[in-house]
């Protein structure tokens, strides 16, 4: 009996959950997702109520997207100094950029609302660095997985939840509750940050004659440096990229796909969001038995397959509703379901392949190269869709995505030790 039980022990595979560090940073990622999900979309509402303009309101998306080009300069702060002192003042620093959105009493004050946008959004990435670097300092290499794969559910969960908590909180008590919501948030993560302990690694150095930009620069060159992480890196940069044209057709697709009002976009959006929270869920799971390349493999197969979905219900609409919302529903599904493979094989691999001190730049440069080519393929596909029939659009998306799974899945003979610990 005794050594059955061991045998069942050591069998177990590690979980980060074991860890009470681990746990607390946990509690505080709800929390902060949970205001930060809820806010974003109440604040392109609010200033479409306070201005009329659909296009101002549109706006607050951009200031949302736009410190993404600032990306490297956070990561580079985050290598540089203890990062959880740096975490700390920064979940303090945004719950009071927050704080100031209580100063908007009208469209003469929407600039203030852009404003925080921006300094919210920035603290974003800036955490983003801060904290690969933690969990790279507290984690071994058979959890971080299993880390990542939690994290990236609780943000795929607060996205279904958030958007309708914060909607209705506005409907129902204002501006002011969903500002009290977020800012609660991040002091929320703040605190549970002081009653963590941790041995980091100490911040290096500049290396004698190493210019800024040089230094700055060190986290896209790490990853390009190792062939397979610059194969994930450019494969999810171009599927993911293509990804903002599938998402510019988002009308045409809801009203010719389900023959629906936009209101339908709504419960469309939650089945994907139903769909990544089961992904994120059983990624690591996934991670183990096949490791990061062919989870990146296959989630862009699955995006793929959905984007494929997606022309067909277009290119040949189904008679009956429900059959619509089926076949909408699966395209929903599938690209909820893939998306976290991508996310969590390539940072995954990232965390493991970069030193402790590159973890921010090199998170920096990841988020740069998914989240820039996504936001300039969205523009270039909301500028088109006046001159070509959006049906080009998502096919030329389903071939792009599809041909960047298959050269991952190619990629086999870049598979070594360090990529694949199962190998």
């Amino acid at each position: 009996m005794t050594t059955t039980a061991s045998t069942a022990t050591a069998a177990k595979p590690a979980s980060p959950m074991r860890r009470p560090a681990y746990r607390r940073l946990m509690v505080g990622w709800v929390a902060t997702n949970l205001g930060d999900s809820a806010l974003y979309l109440v604040l392109a509402i609010w200033v479409r109520e306070l201005t009329g303009s659909d296009a101002a309101g549109a706006l607050v998306f951009l200031f949302i997207g736009l410190p993404a080009l600032l990306a490297p300069f956070a990561g580079q702060l985050a290598d540089r100094v203890h990062r959880r002192p740096l975490l700390i003042g920064t979940n303090l620093g945004t719950a009071a950029v927050v704080l100031t959105l209580l100063l908007v009493q009208g469209a003469e004050h929407v600039w203030l609302i852009y404003a925080a946008t921006f300094g919210y959004g920035l603290a974003a990435y800036l955490t983003a660095a801060a904290q690969s670097g933690l969990l790279r300092d507290l984690l071994p290499d058979e959890e971080l997985a299993g880390a990542n794969g939690i994290f990236t559910s609780i943000d795929n969960g607060m996205r279904i939840i958030s958007p309708a908590l914060g909607a209705a909180l506005y409907v129902a008590a204002g501006a002011w509750a969903v500002i009290a919501l977020a800012a609660g948030g991040f002091l929320t993560m703040a605190i549970v940050l002081t009653t963590v302990r941790i041995q980091e690694s100490p911040p290096e150095p500049r290396l004698a004659g190493e210019t800024y930009w040089h230094e700055l620069s060190a986290g896209f060159r790490a990853l390009l440096a190792d062939p397979l992480l610059r194969l994930l890196t450019i494969a999810t940069a171009i599927g993911f990229g293509l990804t903002g044209l599938l998402n510019a057709t988002i009308f045409p697709l809801v009203e010719h796909g389900l023959q629906e009002g936009p209101a339908a976009l709504g419960p469309a959006q939650a089945i994907q969001g139903v769909g990544a929270l089961a992904g994120g869920l059983c990624s690591a799971w996934m991670l183990r038995r096949i490791g990061e390349r062919r989870l990146v493999a296959w989630g862009l197969a699955l995006v793929g397959l959905g984007t494929v979905v997606a022309f067909l219900v277009v290119q040949w609409p189904l008679p009956e509703a429900w059959m619509r919302w089926v076949g909408v529903g699966a395209l929903q599904a599938l690209v909820g379901f893939g998306v976290p493979w991508v996310i969590v094989g390539v940072v995954t691999l990232r965390m493991r392949l970069a030193a402790p001190r590159l973890q921010g730049r090199t998170s920096a440069a990841l988020n740069v190269s998914i989240n820039v080519p996504q936001m300039l393929m969205l523009a270039l596909g909301s500028a088109l869709l006046g001159a070509i029939d959006y049906r080009w659009l998502i096919a030329a998306t389903a071939v792009g995505v599809l041909g960047a799974a298959l050269a991952v899945a190619l990629g086999r003979r870049l598979d070594h030790a360090a990529a694949d610990p199962d190998v």
